[in-house]
């Protein structure tokens, strides 16, 4: 068991999510930083979807009843980044206030394994579907096996990577007046304090509509740029809902999801149609 002694501001148990059931309204939902996840199980010795856990802003603190190897991935937590390492029987995990980033990643040798619910043991923030949000107190079971030895050394942490996000024209981008798509990608965004794991809100340049009312709802992705009324975007992330009514004029390409994860509040972004960065 590995026993969490404070969760920081926000924690959960995050594997790669529910795919596949969309059209049944369940979001996908797992990491919002998905590569980081797969790197931290890759450093253990884990399968890619084994479950880890997610904080949000560091400051969290795990007690390992037992000894178990462990790696960190994701906005550098003052703590020892991109490495297996051994957490001794009763040893503690103190994660610091991340220097840059947002989301951090905790895998343990052998996987989360509290009970997984429509096939993943991820936390989804919308539905409320999986494992409660971390607490003080709670006990996360530790799986007895993994998928092969430990052979990565040392998987040196990248630096922050350039606040740009690649897009593509949207679905819905003839519900904006011309030039809109490159107003969105004209001037930069602030990251909203209320951006959370259903989707990035920017502040910024407004996007105007050339049509008035609203859209049936239809189907989502996550990376989706969605133009609510008030005309500042919001950037989906994983625990989306699978549909929505608001115009969407934008899709984030999918290798700069990651990126989008790792924004926090205060953070300036912009968006480009160029491929390149």
């Amino acid at each position: 068991m590995i026993e969490v002694i404070a969760p920081g501001p926000y924690a959960t148990v995050q594997d790669l999510g529910r795919p596949g059931l969309a059209h049944l309204g369940v979001p996908r939902s797992g990491a919002a930083d998905a590569p980081s996840l797969r790197l931290a199980n890759r450093l253990v010795g884990n399968r890619e979807d084994a479950a880890g856990v997610e904080v949000t802003f560091g400051l969290a603190r795990l007690r390992f009843h037992e000894g178990a190897w462990a790696a960190l991935t994701g906005a550098p937590a003052e703590a020892r980044m991109g490495v297996p390492f051994w957490v001794p029987p009763g040893g503690e995990l103190r994660l610091g206030a991340p220097e840059w980033g947002l989301r951090t990643y905790v895998a343990v040798r052998g996987g989360i394994a509290v009970e997984p619910v429509l096939g993943s043991r991820s936390t989804d923030s919308l539905s409320g579907l999986g494992p409660e949000p971390l607490r003080a107190g709670t006990l996360l079971p530790v799986g007895g096996s993994a998928a092969g030895e430990i052979s990565v050394d040392l998987a040196p942490p990248p630096g922050p990577a350039p606040a740009v996000l690649r897009v593509l024209a949207g679905p819905r981008d003839d519900w904006f007046v011309p030039g809109a798509l490159e107003a969105l990608c004209g001037g930069p965004y602030e990251v909203s304090q209320d951006s959370n794991r259903v989707g990035v809100r920017l502040r910024g340049p407004g996007l105007t509509r050339a049509r008035k009312g609203e859209l049936p709802s239809e189907g989502m992705v996550t990376g989706a740029v969605q133009v609510p009324p008030s005309g500042q975007p919001i950037v989906f992330l994983a625990d989306h809902p699978p549909t929505g009514g608001y115009p969407v004029i934008a899709v984030v390409r999918q290798a700069d999801l990651p990126v989008a994860a790792q924004l926090r509040p205060g953070d300036e972004v912009r968006f480009t149609t160029r491929p390149g960065r």
